[in-house]
């Protein structure tokens, strides 16, 4: 079942001041489907998942005991318990983000976040799934998508079907008109200081086969 929190979007809706009807919405299954042939001949992966406690145990089967792990600041990976179970020490992965927490110097840390993106496995999610096969993301600093033209290893995203939208313009949209409202809510509850659009990434091919891996959830996470 999804963990909703405080900052899941529909606890942000109101003062983000969004249109969910347009930008949340659950696409029929024939979108899906043609969604995820469009990704497919891209080069990308995808794997179905029922719900967020699906896509969370295939995750535990998809990446193998003692492989380094890191992950891209992400309310969908909260919502279906990834962080609650990396962070349990019960994973048998090497979790790269609790090595950056716990370096007290500055410096050090700094390094350790850039050097991050190329772990093994870089988990992440995604502002909008064109059903063209485009899959974008946005982020202020960067180190959300760093990983996902070529640094990581393995990428590996969890999406909900409600970023599911017609085209590549309609992705970037949402991103301007409903992700990145949400995430500057969220921004300013938790940091004290407003989000930004500062880097963007289209996954548009993957030529690298095997490298690059979408579960598709279908239900509403994120943002």
């Amino acid at each position: 079942m999804t963990k909703i929190t405080k900052f899941s979007a529909k606890n942000l809706m109101s003062e983000a001041g969004v249109d969910p009807d347009t930008w949340n919405r659950i696409p029929s299954p024939e979108i899906v489907e043609k969604t995820v042939r469009e990704i497919e001949k891209r080069g990308i992966k995808v794997i179905i998942a029922a719900d967020g406690e699906e896509a969370l145990a295939l995750l535990k089967t998809i990446i193998p005991p003692g492989a380094e792990v890191m992950n891209g600041s992400s309310t969908t990976l909260i919502e279906i318990g990834y962080e609650d179970y990396i962070s349990g020490g019960k994973s048998g992965w090497k979790p790269v983000h609790l090595a950056i927490t716990a370096e007290n110097d500055d410096r050090k840390r700094a390094e350790l976040r850039r050097k991050s993106v190329a772990a093994d496995y870089f988990l992440s999610s995604a502002n909008a799934i064109a059903s063209t096969g485009e899959i974008i993301a946005c982020d202020a600093s960067g180190s959300r998508v760093g990983a996902w033209p070529f640094a990581a290893g393995h990428l590996i995203l969890v999406v909900g079907i409600n970023k599911i939208v017609p085209s590549l313009d309609e992705g970037l949209n949402r991103v301007r008109q409903y992700a990145y409202r949400l995430e500057n809510v969220r921004a300013m509850k938790v940091y004290g200081t407003p989000s930004m659009i500062g880097k963007c990434v289209i996954l548009a091919n993957e030529k690298n086969e095997g490298r690059s891996m979408l579960i598709l959830v279908r239900e509403s996470l994120g943002y």
